[in-house]
């Protein structure tokens, strides 16, 4: 089995010390940056997640979230912040963040983290590659890519899971609920509102074709082709 790589962005020396030691005792092979300028010089495409340090002197971490979504960079990203309200929260889930655990925290709930988030990453097992099409706007499941023209829209795999299963299931309306359930079923503590900001993201970077995601008041949220 392929060891899986971790890099964790933190300024403070002790929590990288720690955060390395039972990571490694969990199997996983870790990196430490003490700022985000030192880990864009050693994040690679080996690296599986990064654990990112809210507050650092110079870049913080959102902002380095924001540069690399930015530029396509799609690696899962948990945020450590000693900040714990749900706006901090919300702002680190709409900068593309994937979770996000407030300090202090606990061993055992960063490794349970990490492997709910490295699950969700795992590969699909291979199946006939399907298509989803209208005017210009289309979804290839198999590169999981979003194209409207020519363009690329670039998702974050919660985005895409996200689009994925209202596209497939066009006839239901999901309700938040249902959304988590499906989504976030190995993540705690998410709450509807991570739900809005998700959808509110992609129905963003889908630009014209937003209103194909529509929401039914007291119900969900539902996919629906109409004429645009």
């Amino acid at each position: 089995m392929e060891i899986q790589k971790i890099l964790v962005v933190d300024d403070e020396a002790d929590i990288c010390e720690i955060l390395t030691y039972n990571l490694t005792n969990d199997g996983y092979e870790v990196e430490c940056a003490l700022s985000a300028e030192e880990a864009f010089g050693k994040l690679t495409s080996e690296h599986s997640l990064i654990l990112l340090d809210v507050m650092m002197k110079g870049m913080s971490g959102y902002q380095m979230a924001e540069t690399l979504r930015s530029n396509g960079n799609r690696i899962p990203i948990i945020f450590l912040t000693a900040k714990d309200t749900e706006n901090d929260m919300l702002t680190g889930f709409s900068v593309g963040g994937d979770d996000y655990i407030s300090k202090p925290f606990s061993l055992k709930e960063v490794t349970a983290r990490v492997k709910a988030v490295l699950k969700r990453q795992k590969p699909d097992v291979p199946s006939t590659p399907k298509k989803f099409a209208y005017k210009d706007f289309s979804i290839d499941f198999s590169t999981k890519e979003v194209f409207v023209g020519n363009e690329i829209i670039l998702l974050t795999k919660t985005e895409f899971e996200l689009l994925k299963l209202l596209v497939e299931n066009q006839e239901r309306i999901f309700s938040r609920e249902d959304i988590i359930n499906n989504i976030w079923s190995e993540t705690p503590y998410i709450t509807e509102r991570t739900v809005d900001v998700h959808i509110a993201r992609l129905r963003k970077k889908l630009g014209g074709y937003s209103s194909f995601i529509s929401n039914r008041s007291g119900y969900g949220y539902r996919f629906k082709l109409m004429e645009i």
